[in-house]
């Protein structure tokens, strides 16, 4: 199995910043990308941000310009710097690891989500 973890949510005024990490553990041999996604009240969940394990990255285009992903291979862990922040970021922030399992098989391992409250 393949545990994520979030951290870094809260409650920020609009204009203000929030790093979210994300920790991935477990029988992990390789991952092929780490993303960020969000999910609003009433709203489907949407791709954020991610990263290949090549450091190719993609982002919303709300989002473009404002948010940042970054990851650390060695600790299996991706990060999301969040600046100028909007109420219309408010949501709930899942991350996703892809890869490959230590006996072969493929993950698809999400976290359970942290929330980011965004006040106008």
């Amino acid at each position: 199995q393949v545990q994520v973890v979030e951290s870094g949510g809260g409650l920020v005024q609009a204009g203000g910043s929030l790093r979210l990490s994300c920790a991935a553990s477990g029988s992990i041999f390789s991952i092929n990308a780490m993303g960020w996604y969000r999910q609003a009240p009433g709203k489907q969940r949407e791709l954020v941000a991610v990263i290949t394990s090549g450091g190719r990255t993609n982002y919303k285009d709300s989002v473009k310009g404002r948010f940042t992903i970054s990851r650390d291979s060695a600790k299996n862990t991706a990060y999301l710097q969040m600046n100028n922040l909007k109420p219309e970021d408010t949501a709930v922030y899942h991350c996703n690891f892809k890869g490959h399992r230590t006996n072969d098989r493929d993950f698809d391992s999400w976290g359970q989500g942290t929330q980011v409250t965004v006040s106008s």
